[in-house]
């Protein structure tokens, strides 16, 4: 390639090199220069240009890049028609990008001066999506390069997009003392918006205690159903290959590929299959809607990729998607005290609909205000500060606090749910707190001995970054949430709590046993009301 300044006249067939401005007058780097470019130039009084021409065993940039896109392009792929050395490559429908990662290798190495660029192997892309471009960096390259990228492309199916091809999918659930039905029902709404985009509906549902004597004959009960993909969602994550969840793929004549994989969240992955049908075993992550190693398996899946041990165990690289909740924090970050600086956060804001029109938290209880109760407790516990939540009858309720030591944040947008309290709350605590316990301000029972107990088994110098009252196997309230949730908490949404955090996080738990009803007596209707009064 020749390179260089020219007069006007002596540039024609050129490629210009730079944008040319004069006065009035442009011309656009990567122009092919004819003879009315040339007279323009002249006319501009540009006498000298720098072009590019090219050498006759040379290819002009558009062409090399148009020709390499096309041979690297496979199924479910379509290419834009080159422009200033670039082929942008598009996905024709929704689907999981393939990727030969040899392929794309063998064609950078083939000279500086041919790109080839990917989205990431195995990403789920929808129709009209930029997956890949070709780039040439000069303006022209030898047409034996062009012909051995082609060649490397013929060798390797380079980039494809594989379809969904799994569309009936059957859910089952499995059950515990203390698994509320909400986290079962968040459970499915995430996971219907994780097959969404392939496509793929959920055609029963279904849920049986932890047992394997009741899990396979429901595993086996989705197979008739004509599911081509079974999901579980076990109460309790899985431990071991004969675990609950794998003996029972097996008691149906299933068999296990591959228990594990080197991705955080998503380690405890099950993957297996029975009579021809892929049954994924998920782990407790699969709960939330953040990105996690299911994930990573659910899309390939759905696209019928084949998914081996060496696939797997392949993910570590990147795998770590979030920081891990029970690793311990940095020395400069985490006190190191047995002791830890806690808020207690009320909330206050309800409606109290189910009370049929009066205020519960303003009900008289004993002489005093059911709220009030709960707020004494704080006050008396180990919490460094109380902060309590109004929303409905804001006046009333601090009114009935006024005289108390408590710090108030109100909630305009009490009315969408409790999660709007809760974050309201954790906003309010200071900065320097390690954790709060956030109490209900409907709850008479609680007392600051309870408080007392869930701040000593908080410990998050231990990775114990929750602390819950638990009673046959049943969690309560309050919850003592470490600063590490927090984020978490701000992303509540509805009338939802966070038990779903908890379920997903039980390695981060510290339980502590309490009996009788104190962490689960709440005042909800009049009834109940009564009962506590008597």
């Amino acid at each position: 390639m020749k390179f260089g300044p020219l007069a006007p006249r002596d540039a024609i067939g050129g490629v210009t090199v730079h944008t040319i401005r004069q006065g009035d007058f442009v011309l656009r780097k990567g122009t092919t220069v004819g003879p009315a470019e040339a007279q323009a130039l002249e006319a501009a009084g540009v006498s000298e240009v720098v072009v590019a021409r090219l050498d006759a065993d040379e290819i002009s940039e558009d062409v090399a890049a148009g020709r390499i896109a096309r041979a690297v392009a496979g199924d479910g792929v379509s290419v834009e028609r080159p422009f200033t050395g670039r082929a942008n490559l598009f996905a024709e429908r929704a689907g999981v990008l393939v990727v030969d990662r040899e392929g794309v290798d063998h064609i950078n190495l083939i000279d500086e001066a041919i790109t080839f660029a990917t989205l990431t192997a195995f990403k789920p892309v929808v129709a009209g999506e930029m997956i890949g471009t070709v780039k040439i960096i000069p303006f022209g390259i030898k047409a034996r390069l062009c012909d051995e990228a082609i060649a490397a492309a013929a060798a390797n199916a380079t980039i494809r997009v594989a379809p969904y091809v799994i569309k009936r999918v059957g859910v089952v659930s499995t059950l515990l003392p203390g698994l509320a039905p909400k986290v079962i029902e968040k459970t499915i709404r995430v996971t219907e918006g994780r097959l969404k985009p392939a496509g793929a509906t959920i055609i029963a549902e279904t849920r049986v205690a932890h047992d394997g004597g009741e899990l396979a004959p429901a595993v086996r009960a989705m197979l008739e159903r004509g599911a081509e993909l079974v999901l579980v969602f076990g109460a309790s994550a899985i431990a071991d290959r004969r675990d609950v969840i794998p003996a029972a793929i097996e008691a149906v004549g299933g068999r296990i590929q591959h228990f594990g994989m080197p991705v955080d969240p998503g380690n405890l992955l099950l993957i297996g299959e029975a009579n021809g049908v892929p049954v994924i075993g998920a782990p407790g992550c699969a709960r939330s809607p953040k990105e996690n190693g299911f994930d990573w398996v659910l899309t390939r899946v759905l696209a019928g990729l084949p998914i081996s041990r060496a696939d797997i165990t392949g993910m570590g690289v990147g795998g770590l998607l979030m920081d891990i909740v029970t690793r311990p924090q940095p020395r400069s970050a985490l006190s190191i005290e047995t002791s830890h600086r806690v808020a207690a956060v009320i909330l206050a804001a309800g409606r109290s609909t189910r009370m049929g029109g009066p205020n519960k938290l303003l009900a008289d209880l004993k002489g005093r205000p059911l709220v009030r109760i709960v707020a004494e407790q704080a006050l008396a516990s180990k919490a460094a500060e109380t902060i309590v939540v109004t929303g409905h009858q804001r006046a009333e309720v601090e009114a009935a606090l006024g005289d108390l030591p408590v710090r108030f944040v109100h909630n305009p947008d009490f009315a969408e749910g409790l999660a709007t309290s809760v974050k309201t709350g954790i906003t309010a605590v200071s900065a320097n707190a390690d954790g709060a316990v956030v109490c209900l301000g409907d709850m008479p029972l609680i007392d600051a001995h309870l408080i007392d107990r869930l701040i000593a088994a908080f410990a998050p110098e231990r990775g114990q970054f929750i602390a819950a009252p638990v009673s046959d196997g049943r969690r309560g309230n309050p919850v003592l949430w470490g600063q590490r949730f927090f984020p978490e908490l701000m992303k509540l949404e509805g009338d939802i709590g966070a038990r779903h955090l908890i379920a997903a996080n039980s390695e981060a738990v510290a339980d502590v046993a309490v009996e009788g009803r104190s962490a689960f007596l709440d005042i909800d209707t009049p009834e109940a009301l009564a009962d506590a009064r008597a």
